[in-house]
């Protein structure tokens, strides 16, 4: 790429891996793109706000009479002020709506500081349905859990449940991702040597008794419960009248059963006790990945919103965002005049090395075995990428360097062609050596994540330690375009068999129905209401967020040995 004279200076050990730019700040197409991309962030953050109003301003006070803080009030109290990076707000959203809805699925999950150390914090939202556990909240606790086992992040529950949401407890209760896979990791982590602290400051009742008592610290406010069973179920099932602070209240269990090992008069006194707590512990041995100072990208990250084009029609260079997120803008680019539609090579993002596999959005010019020439399209994965990409991973395996995937993939090049050169054979070995990494592996989805290629560049399905999205990203088998017309197709095709012929204006609508159903489904939304994705996150702060994640992969010092097993040669 080309310098721009405003670029600015870096240090001459840096100035022959600079990635540079050839941006246009004031060009129609950066304002354009700008503006699109500013609107799409403003709905998020618009829709976020109203999800983290939870079950909204009665439910809120309801809480607050009884003496209680809401969960979010709860976060705020606990962690070091401005390190809350939340996971999961989209959980259930546009679910559950003939039950009113499930705002972030009544639970708040994320990572925080306390008293410096990193932690996950699952905090049930009482005012959402009384904290009552939906099919999403049980695999979003487990969600959560899984994080802190892959990463040894130590983890706090601040309690506050009615148990499983009983008309849908068909779907929370027995499977295997279901409410007791949450006992199951509570157990899997105390014996991993993760801390757990759980926090009972409001109802946990029935099989939700368990979670607290499985952690390592409990700790009960007056006037909370916990008991398998609330006094009415009691007195239904063996006609004994007992209330619920004899039956189960921080007294109780404090002085008689011995349950909990510290009895708070309050939400403010049980925070501020966790946080005494924490700042106690000791310090475990950290992982191997290297890191160092970080050093700001030498363009500025507010670009990207202009360089991103969502458009197939205006492809964008890829080169150019991660000269925003990189530390020092500085990238060693690995065989880079070769298998060009997926760029690999080594930087830093907040000081720790990576090994980066990226779509590039380019069409680029190739030259095959035999000397011809030939366009290759952007986004779309050839032979030598493939190749190429298999090669890097194995390298950055051997060499204890965490993976980072940039999503914006059409899928594998396809046709006579691409078959004769080994596509599949070379993709097999692409998603082998995904498949077995050892080193942390971090998803960012760009744009599109389509097909095979989704699978290649480390999909959910291939134990991405975090899925982070731009809310320009788009999940599916096929772009809405090419679906609606291949669903079309075949719906006017069993139309037709059946002796009806549809015109011109008939198959339009169809077409923009199908379209507008795949659509909805593509949206990155729609995967983050089902836990595909983590967290839909702001272009510009991409870096903080992968950041965020490598300070967590951190924490676990545990790489088994690499294997891939037997490679298609």
């Amino acid at each position: 790429m080309a310098d721009r004279s405003e670029a600015p200076t870096v240090p001459s050990s840096q100035a022959t891996n600079l990635l540079t730019t050839r941006v246009d700040p004031t060009s129609a197409r950066f304002e354009a793109n700008m503006r699109f991309l500013a609107d799409l962030m403003s709905q998020v953050r618009n829709e976020s706000e109203k999800i983290s109003e939870g079950g909204g301003a009665k439910a809120m006070e309801n809480q607050h009479g009884k003496g209680r803080l809401t969960a979010r009030e709860r976060i705020d109290l606990l962690v070091d002020p401005g390190t809350f990076f939340e996971l999961g707000i989209y959980a259930a959203h546009g679910m559950y709506e003939e039950w009113g809805g499930a705002p972030a699925a009544g639970v708040i999950t994320g990572l925080a500081r306390v008293q410096t150390r990193m932690v996950m914090i699952i905090a049930n939202d009482a005012t959402v349905k009384a904290g009552a556990f939906f099919p999403m909240t049980s695999k979003k606790v487990i969600r959560a859990q899984n994080i802190a086992i892959e990463n040894r992040i130590p983890t706090v529950y601040l309690v506050d449940s009615a148990g499983v949401f009983l008309p849908l407890q068909e779907d929370v209760f027995p499977d295997t991702d279901d409410f007791g896979r949450v006992f199951r990791n509570n157990a899997v982590m105390s014996a991993l040597g993760i801390p757990q602290i759980a926090a009972i400051m409001g109802m946990c009742v029935a099989g939700g008794g368990y979670l607290p008592v499985m952690c390592d610290h409990v700790l009960m406010t007056d006037g909370s419960g916990l008991f398998l069973a609330g006094p009415a179920l009691v007195q239904a099932a063996i006609g004994q009248k007992v209330s619920a602070e004899d039956l189960g209240g921080a007294a109780m269990h404090a002085g008689i059963s011995g349950t909990v090992d510290f009895r708070e008069p309050d939400d403010a006194a049980c925070l501020a006790r966790i946080r005494s707590i924490v700042e106690k512990w000791g310090y475990r041995r950290q992982s191997p990945w290297d890191r160092r100072k970080p050093v700001e990208p030498a363009l500025a990250a507010e670009e990207i919103y202009g360089i991103y084009d969502s458009s197939p029609a205006r492809p964008y260079d890829m080169k150019e965002i991660l000269a925003r997120v990189l530390d020092g803008s500085s990238f060693d680019e690995y065989k880079a005049e070769y298998g060009k539609t997926l760029i690999c090579g080594y930087g830093r993002i907040g000081g720790f090395a990576v090994g980066i596999v990226a779509n590039q959005k380019l069409h680029v010019q190739q030259t095959d075995h035999e000397g011809h020439k030939r366009m290759e399209f952007g986004g779309v994965i050839y032979t030598e990428s493939a190749e190429k990409a298999a090669r890097f991973i194995m390298d950055c395996n051997q060499d204890l360097i965490p993976l980072i995937f940039f999503h914006d993939v059409n899928g594998f090049m396809v046709g006579r062609d691409a078959e004769w050169s080994g596509i599949i054979k070379a993709g097999a070995k692409m998603v082998n050596a995904v498949s077995n990494s050892v080193v942390p592996k971090i998803t960012v989805i760009v744009g599109g994540s389509f097909g095979a290629g989704h699978y290649a560049m480390c999909g959910k399905a291939f134990d991405p330690r975090f899925v982070f999205a731009w809310p320009t990203a788009r999940y599916a088998v096929m772009s809405g375009d090419s679906a609606a017309a291949t669903l079309v197709e075949v719906k006017v095709k069993q139309l037709e068999r059946g002796g009806t012929k549809l015109s011109d204006e008939d198959k339009k609508e169809l077409y923009e129905s199908v379209k507008r159903t795949y659509d909805e489904q593509t949206d990155p939304r729609y995967g983050a209401a089902r836990l595909w994705i983590d967290k839909i996150i702001d272009p510009v702060e991409t870096r903080d967020a992968i950041t965020q994640a490598l300070q967590a992969a951190a924490l676990n010092p545990d790489v088994p040995e690499f294997k891939v097993g037997v490679l298609q040669t």
